[in-house]
């Protein structure tokens, strides 16, 4: 018996839809990570991308559990002495793609196959997107509440 490799060639990516709307942002990048990597596909290669698009809209209404919109802090470095923190509320009002971009980012491979992966996630804070010609399918992730 021998083990199916995918071909970059073979793979048929399909683009999805996904509505941010009330759904907890670490149950949704999960969901989103593992169909951007390609594992719900019986054909998935670790070294191949087999992945699907997703668009995703409305995450500007996407929550948090407990009292995380005070106490989680996004830290990053400019360059200068010091760290720049920000907490998710002001996150939220200033740029909220950025919640689920990094939290999806952290779940991917780090590696040059991660990073094309990730630029295969297209996020809208709004009802609205310019990928209404790829015709993406709307999906229901994260259903759990």
């Amino acid at each position: 018996m021998k083990t199916y490799m995918a071909k970059t060639a073979e793979v048929d990516q399909k683009w999805l839809l996904v509505d941010a709307t009330d759904k907890i942002v670490g149950r949704l990048a999960a969901e989103i990570a593992t169909i951007l990597m390609g594992k719900h596909r019986p054909t998935y290669t670790p070294h191949i991308d087999t992945g699907d698009y997703i668009v995703v809209v409305n995450v500007d209404k996407i929550k948090f559990t407990g009292k995380k919109w005070q106490q989680k802090e996004y830290a990053w470095y400019t360059g200068y002495p010091q760290q720049r923190i920000v907490s998710a509320e002001v996150r939220r009002e200033r740029k909220p793609q950025l919640i689920l971009q990094e939290a999806v980012r952290r779940m991917l491979p780090k590696n040059k196959l991660g990073r094309a992966m990730l630029a295969k996630l297209k996020i809208y804070a709004g009802p609205d997107h310019p990928h209404t010609a790829q015709q993406p399918e709307p999906t229901e992730l994260a259903l759990k509440a």
